[in-house]
């Protein structure tokens, strides 16, 4: 298994480790619901090192991610950040993820650390533009600081005012006496806050001087585990459960990141998928009767009849109360819809609520 520059200190602090997307990671420390309820009401740190991280120089750079993502990035000025998706040619999703422009000619593309080679190869095979291409992921460390008082805790680091970069926006500048950090404010969780960049060599002071700052608000860091909770209240997608190689973007509800005033890979077949219906839609659910639901768990209608398939769920706690997010036949989509999860051979009562949950 690979490690991050941190992987050490999660086990020093008694983290639960586990591999994911190769990877040493720390699933959680204090407990899930703990580090969940604490970053929703506080702050938390999240060593998210491991995501994968592109740098595309050149005249062309914007040509190129153009056509294989599928969000406007013409709309994007210096500084600013989208969320987007690589569409495949069979009409599903290489990968879910964000992009940064520094210039008119350097963008930089952060991706999901499962995906990191599968996405370089497609990206470098579509690259006919002479766009320069260089994979820094093993050079950068990447820490999710999350939560309400987030910004408080960073802003005592930092002369660069926090406060006058808006969400989906990022800066560049000294932060605990480090150069050149990437302060941006993103984050997976709904609960606000920044997502730092910094060269591995540093991260270990960033980490330190973080958690000193953070004492009066209670930070902890905070695993894979409940990072997963968080959005789940939220409703947004992770790849690999909720999108993947087979889902359209127009499915996932992602309409709003596929863009049809440009060309891109399998524009028309998602351009078709958007004018004639399509016939799934993923929706987000609360569970009426007891159970969790789980990745895979057949949806059905009253009469047993398989409707869709769950594909995120988990006992909410901010809510306490389970929920999911599932794919199910159009006809089973509205708010209030009833649908049943297949919970070992019992048909348990759902339905379909709005999105996000909390």
């Amino acid at each position: 298994m690979k490690e991050t520059a941190l992987t050490a200190v999660h086990i020093s602090l008694g983290a639960k480790m586990a591999e994911f997307a190769g990877y040493n990671m720390p699933i959680s420390y204090s407990g899930i619901n703990n580090e969940h309820l604490q970053v929703r009401n506080s702050v938390g740190v999240f060593d998210v090192s491991h995501m994968g991280e592109f740098v595309l120089r050149g005249e062309k750079a914007l040509d190129l991610i153009q056509l294989v993502t599928s969000n406007d990035a013409s709309k994007l000025t210096d500084g600013k950040i989208q969320y987007s998706c690589l569409p495949n040619n069979e009409g599903g999703i290489v990968d879910d993820l964000l992009v940064y422009r520094w210039s008119a000619t350097e963008y930089y593309l952060v991706v999901n650390a499962s995906n990191i080679e599968k996405d370089w190869n497609w990206i470098a095979s579509h690259n006919t533009f002479g766009v320069e291409m260089q994979n820094i992921s093993d050079d950068l460390s990447l820490l999710a600081v999350q939560g309400p008082n987030a910004t408080k805790v960073l802003q005592t680091l930092t002369d660069v005012n926090l406060g006058d970069i808006p969400y989906y926006a990022f800066a560049t500048g000294k932060m605990a006496g480090i150069d050149d950090v990437i302060m941006s404010n993103t984050g997976y969780t709904g609960a606000g806050g920044f997502e730092i960049y910094v060269w591995n060599k540093d991260v270990k002071a960033m980490w330190d001087a973080i958690f000193e700052a953070g004492k009066p608000y209670g930070i902890l860091p905070t695993g894979l585990a409940c990072r997963d909770t968080l959005r789940l209240e939220k409703a947004f997608c992770l790849y690999g459960h909720d999108i993947d190689d087979t889902t359209s973007p127009i499915e996932a509800g992602l309409g709003w990141i596929t863009k049809f005033t440009k060309n891109f890979v399998q524009a028309p077949y998602h351009k078709q998928l958007k004018d004639t219906g399509v016939s799934r839609k993923l929706v987000g659910f609360e569970m009426v009767d007891r159970g969790i639901p789980r990745q895979h768990y057949k949806l059905k209608d009253a009469q047993g009849n398989t409707i869709g398939e769950v594909t995120s769920g988990t006992q909410s706690p901010s809510l306490n109360k389970a929920i999911g997010l599932g794919y199910v036949k159009p006809e089973f989509s509205s708010v209030d819809s009833e649908i049943f999860v297949e919970i070992r051979n019992q048909l348990v009562k759902a339905k379909v609520v709005k999105t996000p949950f909390l």
